[in-house]
């Protein structure tokens, strides 16, 4: 039995809570949260932008701990669980491997490059698994099109495009939040670059057009990854650039040599609206609506989390969850905001 702490009881720390519910052999034992109300159980003022509004938790099976360093100290903790804002990401995730736990942190890993970097390599130096939750490729439409494409058995990838589009950023989105969270080139796209290196490995270069908020930082635009030794062409539109009207889309349109997978969701006017299905085009002519069965918003993160703890239980190498992959993300969006700012193709080394 995996023993989970969640450090962090925000929108993605209950997800996560609820999530773990469903895991088989994992439990979690322990909270940290400075806010007295939810060490309580009273999470009412929890509300994110899907799955359900926070309630009242029953938490009397619980340790319940206000500073991090409690937590950490914990003999009973096994894998540390930290939904904290992206800027305590490197502290707490290191504090955490040199207490002797495992760790899963939220995504994006971080802000800066060199902090990703010294998290991968303490998590190495460790002996623990230091792992980064990107919950995408737990999705079912995309878990379904990775798995699809590794398979084999539609023949070979073609092409393939990606699409992450939120509306457009507020004015009061100044440049102190951007540089916190990164803005939509790095908090919402990260998604897109991570998905597409785990699928197709890290590109050998990046050209993309768009806007930037800062210099190295991109508000929207379009990628083409360039692989100079595979016959495939990747590309990516995401960012902040949509009308309020379409606060949220996402999708995919997939090409292989014997099939097409297309799939495309968005939030319209406030309500869930799928344009397009998942659904595969064979060679046969046939339109086949992918039966998916019955998935729930927190469903990706129960699978996410089940993948995480079967890592550690058995030892093997969490690779869509990998510390390195997420850092690789990382590189890849700095070096799409490069290419945006000269106007050349970027080297990614």
């Amino acid at each position: 039995m995996v023993r989970i702490g969640i450090i962090g009881i925000g929108f993605m720390g209950m997800i996560h809570y609820y999530g773990i519910r469903k895991v088989s052999g994992a439990e979690v034992v322990a909270i940290c949260t400075r806010d007295p109300k939810k060490l309580e159980g009273d999470w009412t003022s929890i509300q994110g932008n899907f799955g359900p509004r926070g309630g009242i938790e029953d938490l009397s099976h619980l340790q319940k701990y206000n500073r991090n360093e409690d937590l950490l100290a914990d003999p009973d903790i096994d894998m540390v669980d930290i939904c904290l804002p992206v800027q305590l990401h490197r502290e707490v995730s290191i504090a955490a491997l040199e207490a002797g736990k495992h760790v899963l942190v939220e995504k994006p890993i971080s802000i800066r490059l060199d902090d990703a970097t010294e998290m991968v390599e303490v998590g190495k130096a460790s002996g623990r698994h230091f792992m980064v939750a990107h919950v995408l490729p737990f999705f079912a439409e995309f878990a379904y099109a990775k798995n699809v494409v590794e398979s084999g058995d539609y023949g070979h990838l073609h092409a393939a495009h990606f699409k992450r589009v939120t509306s457009k950023p507020s004015e009061a989105h100044d440049l102190v939040e951007v540089e916190r969270s990164g803005g939509p080139g790095i908090d919402l796209h990260i998604h897109d670059t991570h998905f597409i290196q785990l699928l197709c490995g890290v590109p050998d270069a990046v050209f993309s057009q768009g806007t930037l908020a800062t210099d190295d930082l991109a508000t929207s635009l379009t990628t083409q990854y360039i692989y100079h030794d595979k016959d495939h062409s990747i590309s990516c539109s995401s960012g902040g650039m949509s009308q309020s009207g379409r606060a949220f889309s996402h999708g995919f349109e997939i090409f292989l040599e014997k099939a097409t997978l297309l799939y495309e969701f968005a939030t319209l006017g406030g309500q869930p609206a799928t344009s397009m299905p998942l659904t595969l085009l064979t060679e046969a002519g046939e339109v086949e609506q992918v039966d998916l069965g019955e998935t729930g918003p927190i469903d990706a993160f129960t699978d996410e989390i089940q993948y995480a703890v079967d890592a550690i239980e058995s030892g093997s190498e969490p690779t869509a969850l990998s510390g390195v992959g997420a850092r690789d993300a990382l590189a890849l969006c700095y070096k799409e905001a490069e290419s945006v700012r000269t106007g050349q193709i970027v080297s990614v080394s």
